[in-house]
């Protein structure tokens, strides 16, 4: 049963339509990722469904009583009181019962109280107790924490909060109110890996269902069971983000060949039309005519999109550095003003060629440790010494390396002067600025603009040491791939900051790792992946537990959902060689389909051959399905294992 549907939406701002002809559905339970580039409405599709914004066209019916919570990329709305009174809000209900019950106390007191007073105490107690009157306390502190709020933060006024602190309270809020739908738009920006990490483990055990807007790709590998594409039409996938790259590749590749062979095959009619058409084979010459002509008016395919690669970024060192690119000593960091230091570090070395991710939670001084690596920040105490043959490329986090009253071509020209306009408009034009958009103001460019401009200057560079704070914020996820490709084969050294999880994963062969309650850096040499595995296989202590875990009052009972079964290491690589034998027969039938596909289009004339051509034809779709079918169940086993 559906909670929500949706039946010919479209939006349009004046002429331009931004989306058309959307129909779909939220299962109960539903886990859906909206994925798509920039641009193509995808918050404006969670703003319709939220019922804060009309479509311009089509109609969405939501079920009776339906109860939504609806999380916008920035939380501007300042409500008077604290973060706890805000967050209290969500059990009104239980407050209420909770007075209820004190006046009812109050009046029982009374020797000559009625028993009608008795039994209306009892019935408010046991709403009260089943409603968790006694644990609602707790839930809202869990839920704080484990979005990072500090239990100092629970008493400041909202109006004193930042906006990424005001949007973290709506979505604690949201989660507490535990609605039947979750609209969520970019739901992990403003929070630190460990918030990200405990709202997956909320998401995966709460009954309701949820739809997703996001650019973190390894979260929404996390919580995703559906994937929906706006192109801007509604392309559906089954599974993850990873499980959706695969069939989106896939789904391309027969289409293509679907579109060339239907191609031939009109080619083929037009050329045997011509030849024929007036001769002895006349009539044979215009049936095919007219079945052209149908085909033409009602199966015509049109071309599918590739892939589209927003940007073309390049990456060149001006040389090599030397092997050695950094080392610390007894090195402390942060402002001497503030009385003590952020963090202090082991003596660090990082080598030619070797990329590290800088993580921890935020305010512990990722970005400051990194400016003091650049010399804007003088240590608190000890010594940093760069390598030799060092060129340093510094990607700022909040772009305060791009002034705002510039034009996009000024801005290129301050770091290659030499470059004449006609060759800074080409060169903008591979990140996505084209026509008059070059001439714009960087203050009127939108966070992800922002972003492509500053890897833009980036790259004219040439550095061979990259710094790069939080490089993939605002990019949509066409970018990020291509950022991510172009770091990966990058022969120069990283040092990494960032949130992203995926692209850690995919760069880093060091984590350094900052602990703000012990005022430490550790290092770990492997992956994020390894990382993650040696963080758990050792035990935390049972306060730290129960500080990254959620009550059970605030999720449903681990007795009530069946236990995750996690598979062996040999399990594992059965499913994986299972799969990669799947894809290679699904591949061949496809192909083997296809060619079936472009002979039917134009069948010979025998109708026996032709018979023979249509039940080969079946018998390969026949086999394809349950394939299909069964590489989707693997695919789900493995990413649920992985969860």
């Amino acid at each position: 049963m559906s909670v929500l549907t949706a039946q010919n939406l479209g939006k349009s701002f004046g002429p331009v339509d931004i989306f058309e002809d959307l129909t779909f559905s939220v299962p109960r339970r539903a886990r859906i990722a909206i994925v798509g580039p920039n641009g193509v409405g995808k918050t404006t599709l969670l703003r319709i469904l939220a019922g804060v914004e009309e479509p311009t066209r089509g109609s969405v019916h939501r079920a009776r009583g339906l109860s939504m919570g609806y999380l916008p990329q920035e939380a501007v709305t300042v409500r008077e009181g604290t973060l706890w009174s805000y967050c209290l809000m969500a059990f009104e209900a239980l407050l209420a019962q909770a007075d209820e019950l004190k006046a009812l106390e109050r009046d029982m007191q009374n020797p000559d109280c009625p028993p009608d007073v008795l039994q209306r105490y009892g019935t408010v107690l046991s709403r009260f107790e089943h409603g968790g009157g006694y644990t609602y306390a707790n839930r809202i502190q869990q839920t704080l924490a484990g979005l990072g709020f500090a239990e100092t933060d629970y008493q400041r006024p909202l109006t004193q909060l930042s906006g990424g602190q005001r949007t973290r309270a709506v979505l604690a809020r949201l989660l507490l109110d535990e609605p039947d739908l979750l609209l969520l738009d970019e739901p992990s920006n403003h929070l630190d890996i460990a918030a990200v990490e405990w709202l997956e483990a909320w998401l995966r055990d709460w009954n309701g269902a949820v739809v997703i807007v996001s650019h973190d790709r390894y979260f929404l590998d996390q919580t995703a069971s559906q994937v929906w594409e706006m192109t801007p039409a509604l392309e559906v996938y089954r599974g993850n983000y990873t499980a959706y790259l695969t069939q989106r590749e896939a789904r391309y590749t027969r289409r293509l060949a679907e579109f060339e062979a239907q191609n031939e095959y009109i080619e083929k009619q037009e050329d045997y039309i011509r030849r024929f058409l007036g001769t002895q084979n006349n009539n044979q010459a215009r049936g095919r005519q007219r079945r052209l002509e149908r085909l033409l008016a009602d199966s015509r395919l049109s071309a599918p999109k590739a892939n589209i690669r927003p940007m073309r970024l390049r990456l060149s060192l001006a040389g090599r550095s030397g092997d050695l690119v950094l080392r610390s000593y007894d090195l402390q960091v942060g402002y001497h003003d503030e009385g003590r230091p952020l963090f202090h570090a082991p003596d660090l070395v990082l080598k030619r060629g070797e990329c590290v991710a800088i993580i921890g939670p935020n305010g512990a001084g990722k970005t400051t440790f990194l400016k003091t690596i650049l010399s804007q920040i003088p240590p608190y105490a000890g010594r940093i010494e760069l390598g030799a043959s060092l060129k340093v490329g510094y990607f700022a986090q909040a772009h305060e390396g791009l002034n705002p009253e510039l034009s996009l071509i000024e801005e290129i020209n301050l770091v290659a002067p030499a470059m004449l306009p006609a060759e800074a408009r080409n060169y903008l034009a591979k990140y996505g600025f084209t026509g008059e958009e070059v001439f714009a103001r960087v203050q009127t460019l939108s966070g992800g603009e922002r972003g492509r401009l500053a890897l833009a200057k980036l790259a004219l560079t040439d550095a061979n040491l990259l710094l790069l704070d939080e490089p993939t914020n605002h990019l949509d996820l066409p970018t990020q791939e291509v950022l991510q490709n172009v770091l990966a084969d990058y022969p120069g050294t990283i040092l990494l900051v960032s949130h992203d999880r995926y692209l850690i994963d995919a760069l880093a062969s060091q984590i350094w790792e900052m602990n703000p309650s012990a005022s430490t850096l550790k290092v770990f040499t492997g992956t994020y992946s390894e990382y993650k595995i040696a963080q758990t296989s050792s035990v935390q202590p049972a306060q730290e537990l129960a500080a990254a875990l959620p009550e059970p009052s605030a999720m449903p009972a681990e007795a009530d959902a069946p236990a995750r079964k996690t598979l062996s290491r040999n399990q594992r690589q059965q499913i994986q060689k299972k799969l990669e034998a799947l894809e290679a027969r699904i591949r061949a039938l496809e192909a083997e389909s296809a060619l079936h596909e472009a002979q039917l289009a134009n069948p010979p004339s025998d109708p026996k051959k032709t018979a023979h051509l249509a039940e080969n034809y079946n018998k390969l779709r026949a086999e394809l399905e349950p394939l299909l079918s069964e590489w989707e169940d693997l695919a789900t086993t493995l990413q649920e294992d992985a969860g």
